[in-house]
């Protein structure tokens, strides 16, 4: 796993084996996990979404604690998937980064608590699976506006966004700000500690 700019945020670019039968290749292995971030993923939920050309989702993101992990991949098509900091006092706060997700490299992502995730599909039909440390829980969901011009994300300028009613009345980063709704650097600096000390303690 190779770490991104913004604390948290790491992509997995596994080895493909290719032949005359089709390929193969590992998406997630927890060792190389629990070296990188030093704490395992606690699987709750496991999600895959199916998107038309142009589908634009997030920017998504939980309260912390205890927030929502996410590991993510894309299995047919292709997707920007975006990382972003939203987290208040970060060195990085505001920051985002891009990585392309296909089926072809098969690159991964890790976006830990408190980080905002959005992406684009690139093909139609894009499919992307993720794997959640935390199941679904709607009062701790939120949401940021992922063409809020504070982010000033840069999606793909051939697209037309296609956003869902919520993700389109989503507040941008400011508003979020201001009525408390982002995670604190401190907090998510805290549980990242939890997690890696519960695994100190195992024998």
């Amino acid at each position: 796993m190779r770490r991104l700019s913004i604390e948290g945020a790491w992509v997995t670019e596994p080895q493909v084996f290719l032949d005359s039968r089709g390929s193969f290749h590992e998406w997630f292995k927890d060792g190389d996990f629990v070296s990188a971030t030093g704490h395992g993923l606690g699987l709750a939920q496991a999600n895959c979404s199916v998107s038309a050309l142009g589908t634009l989702r997030g920017v998504h993101f939980a309260d912390v604690p205890p927030g929502q992990a996410k590991y993510v991949t894309c299995v047919r098509g292709s997707v920007l998937d975006v990382v972003v900091d939203l987290r208040t006092g970060s060195p990085t706060f505001k920051r985002w980064e891009p990585v392309l997700l296909d089926d072809r490299d098969h690159r991964a992502v890790h976006i830990a608590e408190g980080l905002g995730h959005a992406f684009m599909a690139l093909t139609e039909g894009a499919t992307v699976v993720y794997l959640c440390s935390e199941g679904y829980a709607p009062a701790r969901e939120h949401g940021i506006h992922p063409l809020d011009p504070e982010l000033a994300i840069e999606w793909p300028t051939h697209l037309t966004p296609l956003l869902s009613p919520k993700d389109a009345k989503a507040p941008g980063v400011a508003e979020a700000g201001e009525r408390g709704l982002l995670p604190s650097y401190e907090a998510c600096t805290a549980w990242y500690a939890r997690q890696r000390a519960l695994v100190s303690a195992q024998p």
